[in-house]
């Protein structure tokens, strides 16, 4: 929506027309094993003695080099396309990174009785908090991509003036802000059968796995029969997190009505083309504080944003990031 100095706003290669292919494409393209950034995983015990993996960059940076943590999206994980973008550019820029997982996301499945969701703002708070313990001295930054944009944002609406004390900016990318509008989305046409039977081919046997282990947890056969989102967010999602069901989840988890409490610099990045949500739900500039900037640009997909010849590079997304982290907070 504005221009930006140092990075110019995204603009489609002609070669990759439509939000459909401007989200598969770029998740397809992966680094060479060679060329991928080094990890190195600590499992950190949780509250409730279940687990997450941290995945952290094991370029050397300065111990004072800020800190991006980066929360991925629904069974994302450090080897996400965009994960991994981000996660380049910040050994370039010799900032540090850290792939915080959801719980399920990181290859093993968890002990408690508990998954993630898109408006998982207290699991976001702990996972900050621990961060901020381990890095007293370090600048600290957060970003989260789709669902981890929403529930970042979720985090800091709830925080307020709080959020600000632990992070000092944060930046949500393609988040669902209206999760209602996005179930809606990918539940029929083509994104049913790309994006919604993609996602249901692991969470269902996750779900089921979980199930098994605790035995009542949730209904197993509405699991199985669950053929969208809504259904299976309706089946496992709502109940085991405590929400009546999937519209009260979808309700409670958005962020886009809550815009109004951010209360730290932000920044909000959507492509008006996004499978995932359409651009009749994005918000306008009178909705949110004036802490947040908006940047909707035409193209881009979901989580795409690819750039350069075929088969594209994925640097403009991390490269506006690190600049607005650097430059515009």
């Amino acid at each position: 929506m504005h221009q930006t100095k140092g990075v110019s706003p995204y603009t489609a290669p002609r070669w990759l027309p439509g939000g459909q292919l401007q989200t598969v494409l770029p998740a397809l393209i992966s680094r060479p094993a060679d060329r991928a950034p080094a990890l190195r995983r600590e499992r950190w015990t949780t509250p409730d003695g279940d687990f997450i993996d941290v995945d952290w960059l094991e370029a050397q940076a300065p111990p004072a080099a800020p800190l991006l943590v980066l929360f991925h999206g629904l069974e994302g994980s450090s080897r996400s396309h965009y994960a991994q973008s981000v996660l380049a550019a910040c050994a370039a820029a010799g900032w540090q990174c850290a792939v915080p997982h959801f719980r399920g996301c990181s290859g093993q499945d968890n002990h408690a009785p508990r998954a993630y969701h898109s408006g998982d703002f207290a699991e976001i708070d702990w996972i900050l908090q621990r961060f901020a313990m381990l890095r007293p001295h370090t600048p600290l930054y957060a970003a989260g991509v789709s669902l981890g944009g929403n529930a970042l944002l979720r985090w800091a609406q709830e925080q307020g003036t709080s959020a600000s004390s632990r992070v000092r900016a944060l930046a949500a990318v393609s988040a669902p802000l209206d999760l209602a509008a996005g179930g809606r989305a990918i539940a029929t046409g083509l994104s049913y059968q790309i994006y919604t039977r993609m996602f249901l081919r692991t969470l269902k046997p996750k779900a089921l796995r979980m199930i098994a282990r605790h035995p009542g947890l949730a209904d197993a056969q509405r699991v199985r029969s669950a053929r969208d989102l809504g259904a299976f967010d309706d089946a496992f999602t709502a109940p085991i997190h405590g929400f009546l069901d999937a519209a009260d989840y979808w309700a409670r988890a958005s962020s886009k009505p809550h815009l109004h409490q951010l209360r730290l610099p932000a920044l909000i990045l959507n492509a008006r083309n996004d499978p995932f949500q359409p651009a009749s739900a994005l918000p306008d500039s009178r909705l949110p504080s004036d802490w947040v900037r908006l940047e909707q640009p035409a193209h881009g997909g979901h989580v795409g944003f690819a750039q350069g010849r075929p088969p594209g590079r994925l640097d403009w997304m991390p490269q506006r990031l690190l600049h607005f982290f650097q430059h515009e907070t």
